[in-house]
């Protein structure tokens, strides 16, 4: 492996003294009282704004979202080593060795056709160099910690993986509209429980379809959401021009204003 750039690792080395210098005894409050158990909902978060700005094709929106992350991720390691558990450095060359170890078709003498191979590969090495037990069922190899929409994805995908799959289209959306079907049923039976059940299962479907047609669910998601608060602000916009009261009263013209800001 080649050294670094000179401007890179002058780069991370100035993260890394400006994120000790917020945790020192004489640092920035805030900084010092946190700890990794606070973080998390912002690395969730920061990691969302990170794909929204990569969505957007927006290069310097995204260089910024990257080094939010970068900052996340330096600050928690740096938790770690104040707490003498282990280093950045440590954390930096265990992913380093990582890589290497588990792309010997790179680093090494193996061959390999194509990257289903490399993932096979992949996880045999997990077990054979790495001493990691092998899990009971394919389904244990996806986190629980995972959002419910991605896990959902990622199931199906191990499910897939082992063959157990639809053939094509057709019965994928059968199956989604089979869902939907016992979803209007239990809304006529008036059970909450049933309903949630069938609820979940309609969504457990709509995932299975983005996976079908190799599209992330959650990223789909995220943009219809930047598409529904796009069109949402605009009717707020145009009531208030309009001298309109948003309330359920005035939902004709809040309709009329959200077809415009379709088009």
């Amino acid at each position: 492996m080649s050294d670094k750039p000179l401007a890179e690792t002058e780069a991370f080395k100035a993260l890394y003294d400006t994120v000790a210098r917020l945790r020192a005894p004489d640092g920035c409050p805030w900084d010092r009282e946190q700890s990794p158990a606070t973080l998390r909902g912002d690395l969730i978060e920061e990691t969302y704004e990170c794909i929204e700005a990569i969505d957007e094709k927006d290069p310097p929106h995204i260089k910024e979202e990257l080094g939010d992350l970068f900052l996340l991720v330096t600050m928690l390691a740096y938790m770690h080593e104040q707490e003498g558990l282990f280093s950045v450095a440590d954390s930096l060359q265990c992913v380093t060795e990582k890589l290497i170890r588990r792309h010997p078709h790179v680093f090494g003498e193996v061959t390999v056709k194509d990257s289903n191979e490399v993932l096979d590969n992949w996880a045999r090495i997990k077990v054979e160099q790495e001493g990691r037990k092998p899990k009971d069922s394919l389904m244990d190899q996806v986190s629980r910690s995972l959002p419910p929409l991605d896990r959902a994805y990622k199931l199906q995908k191990k499910a897939a993986k082992a063959g157990f799959d639809w053939p094509d289209v057709p019965p994928v959306m059968g199956k989604l509209e089979e869902e939907l079907g016992e979803v209007k049923a239990a809304i006529a039976e008036g059970d909450r429980e049933s309903l949630e059940g069938e609820l979940g299962d309609l969504l457990f479907s709509a995932v299975n379809l983005c996976r079908f047609l190799q599209v992330e669910p959650s990223v789909a998601l995220q943009r219809t959401n930047a598409k529904f608060v796009a069109r949402f602000k605009h009717v707020e916009k145009r009531m208030k021009e309009t001298n309109q009261t948003m309330m359920p009263g005035n939902l004709e013209a809040m309709d009329i204003f959200w077809e415009e800001a379709k088009h």
